[in-house]
């Protein structure tokens, strides 16, 4: 509280937000509501804990801190240090993890600074790299280009070459890894994905990056809190550094670490080379608020019902792929490991971007994505669903089955509405799907999907939140 002698310039900063700028509250109101009568089906997404937040939120937003503990270029960081020493032993216990073999930075601002500063560690400029390709899963960071422009700081200040998936299975392709390997010589070889559904073999890549002299690192960003819980392979055993972010199926705020081994001879000067990547070469001062919702987070990782979180994302995951594929549809790699699906939508005629926006207009929220063949990121054939955050909603396989059906009905609508846009743009798709016309049912369809929705997703909490008290806010949209 203010006291009587605050100053008027003063008085603002002990005023709660609602009213200080209720613009902003406003804002952060309906986006509550927006999650809260929706269903968020983006693999990359989850939903953190009331605690989580609350550290995320918290005083530690104010205070400076560039460097390491005990090694900081400012005072008054006791207990910053104590804060950050917990969030590192907090990380290495969530995996398992020996601090005589293993150590971690907890200070990247996000999965793709941790990555760029684990490549800067690695290796150097304009030397070699080899990742998935972005049209086969793979992500931007690990050396994506274009025939005409190299997209990210990975392809621009490294060499990157894509090795894929196989045609037939939609697996990596593991033989043509070791034959291109062979031949491009890479420095690095990077595994992990955003959007492939399966498994990786650990001791197989570990194979190739030796007998072509290559660093392995990989890249867990979306599986990290099934590895954890042990319900997927360890990267661990094989791999020189391990990279994720902290918010997708770690369930945590948005950040990045990165786990470097310590313990060999090849890897002795990793933790300094690390460390010096992450700050000065890559970014400034950690945020310390994020640092503690990222231990906070952990702690909940370590905790024995954390494995029965991750089982049931993966089932759920599983029954929501052998849902739709028993309506037909056609799954990339058909089917499963994880907590992600990737949907091809190419044998119906419809492409990922008309389907997303469909979705968004009933309420469930899900991504375009390429699928193997793709030639357009943009206008690409599949959408990329997950299940971390509606397994955080309390949701379970019965549940899941029923979201299927409405991704299911879905697709339907998507036709009808194709076929009465009379073309195939985007804008005309659009226009019919938000449009109430005489004679066209596709938009009646639509709306009558979002209420079915909104009343299916109410019927379940919201971490963080007290719904069972929410009113919708002023100037929410159901854009229909």
């Amino acid at each position: 509280m203010a006291s009587a002698n605050t100053p008027d310039y003063n008085k603002v900063l002990y005023a709660p937000l609602a009213e200080i700028d209720p613009e902003v509250q406003n804002i952060v109101d309906k986006e509550i509501w927006r999650q809260f009568t929706g269903l968020e089906l983006i693999a990359s997404e989850n939903l953190t804990s009331r605690a989580t937040m609350e550290a995320n939120g918290s005083i530690l937003t104010n205070k400076y801190s560039e460097g390491l503990p005990s090694a900081r270029y400012y005072g008054g960081n006791e207990y910053i240090d104590e804060l950050e020493v917990l969030c590192r032993k907090r990380a290495l216990e969530a995996f398992n993890l020996d601090p005589a073999k293993w150590g971690v930075n907890v200070q990247p601002y996000s999965g793709s600074t941790a990555n760029f500063a684990a490549l800067t560690a690695l290796i150097q400029p304009n030397d070699r790299l080899m990742g998935l390709g972005l049209p086969d899963g793979g992500h931007l960071t690990h050396g994506y280009y274009t025939a005409k422009k190299k997209m990210t700081a990975s392809s621009i200040y490294f060499q990157s070459f894509p090795y894929a998936i196989t045609p037939d299975t939609n697996l990596v392709d593991y033989d043509g890894l070791a034959a291109q390997a062979k031949i491009f010589k890479p420095r690095l070889i990077i595994c992990g994905a955003s959007a492939y559904p399966r498994d990786w073999d650990y001791a197989r890549l570990k194979a190739i990056a030796e007998k072509e002299g290559a660093w392995l690192m990989a890249d867990i960003a979306h599986t990290s809190g099934l590895i954890a819980a042990q319900e997927l392979n360890n990267p661990f055993e094989y791999c020189d550094v391990v990279s994720t972010t902290t918010h997708k199926t770690l369930r945590g705020p948005r950040a990045g670490m990165i786990f470097f081994k310590k313990d060999t001879e090849a890897t002795k000067d990793l933790e300094k080379r690390v460390n010096d990547a992450v700050f000065p070469a890559c970014q400034g001062g950690p945020h310390n608020n994020t640092i503690a919702a990222v231990a906070t987070a952990l702690r909940q990782v370590s905790d024995p019902t954390w494995r029965s979180y991750a089982k049931q994302v993966i089932s759920n995951a599983r029954t929501l792929a052998s849902t739709l594929m028993e309506h037909g549809y056609k799954l990339q790699t058909g089917g499963t490991d994880n907590h992600l699906i990737l949907w091809d939508l190419r044998p119906l005629g419809l492409t990922g971007s008309k389907v997303e926006k469909v979705c968004d207009l009933m309420g469930i929220t899900i991504n375009k994505n390429a699928v193997s063949g793709d030639s357009s990121a943009q206008v690409p054939g599949g959408i990329r669903l997950g299940t971390a955050a509606v397994t955080s909603r309390d949701m379970k396989e019965e549940d899941i089955k029923a979201i299927a059906n409405f991704l299911h009905r879905a697709i339907q609508v998507s036709l009808v509405l194709q076929k009465e846009a009379g073309n195939k743009l985007l804008k005309d798709f659009v226009r019919v799907a938000t449009t109430e016309q005489e004679g066209k049912v596709g938009h009646g369809q639509v709306k009558q999907l979002r209420r079915e929705v909104r009343e299916f997703a109410m019927k379940w909490p919201l971490p963080g939140v007290d719904v069972w008290n929410l009113k919708e806010p002023a100037g929410f949209m159901e854009h229909l």
